[in-house]
């Protein structure tokens, strides 16, 4: 079973911050056994909420240039409220810094003003060719794939570098 948390992208600003939504409805199976007489998100799966948002906030920062974004840390894990079934969870992302291949993030989860959870993850990114050369076109197929994902999620038009003006003379 594969889980797309990330419902629908609400803003994006390149290398700085992207907002989301996850909904969460009755009808996702693993409500049925956490728990049964009372269904909430699993802690891990809130937490793999902001993963999948600090994934998208690196790849539209990077023109989906990596194919493959992984988790490699998770620090600073704290969780608030329970999220249960009709309620709704605003995700924020930041970006902190990128060093090579590797990138840190803070994220928060909020639902009807509460914190859900809050962590820092550092995420991995690569390509298979890097590996295997052979592999290159299964990373542009990923790629195909993770950009018709992005349309989606909202397909938000990623706004392109400001130059500043205020040196200009008219």
């Amino acid at each position: 079973m594969r889980f797309n948390l990330v419902d629908k992208v609400v803003s994006v600003e390149p290398g700085k911050m992207l907002r989301a939504v996850k909904n969460l409805t009755l009808g996702e199976e693993y409500l049925a056994d956490h728990f049964p007489t009372f269904p909430v998100m699993p802690g891990v799966l809130m937490l793999q909420t902001l993963v999948e948002a600090s994934s998208w906030l690196l790849r539209v920062t990077n023109d989906f240039e990596h194919s493959l974004i992984v988790l490699r840390e998770a620090k600073n894990v704290k969780y608030g409220t329970f999220m249960d079934p009709g309620k709704q969870m605003l995700v924020t992302v930041e970006m902190v810094k990128q060093d090579g291949p590797l990138a840190v993030l803070k994220g928060k989860g909020e639902t009807e003003g509460g914190t859900t959870v809050s962590a820092q993850v550092v995420l991995h990114r690569s390509n298979l060719r890097d590996r295997n050369p052979a592999l290159a076109k299964t990373d542009a197929r990923l790629v195909e794939h993770l950009r018709q994902q992005w349309e989606f999620l909202g397909g938000l038009t990623v706004p392109a570098p400001t130059t500043s003006t205020k040196d200009a003379t008219p």
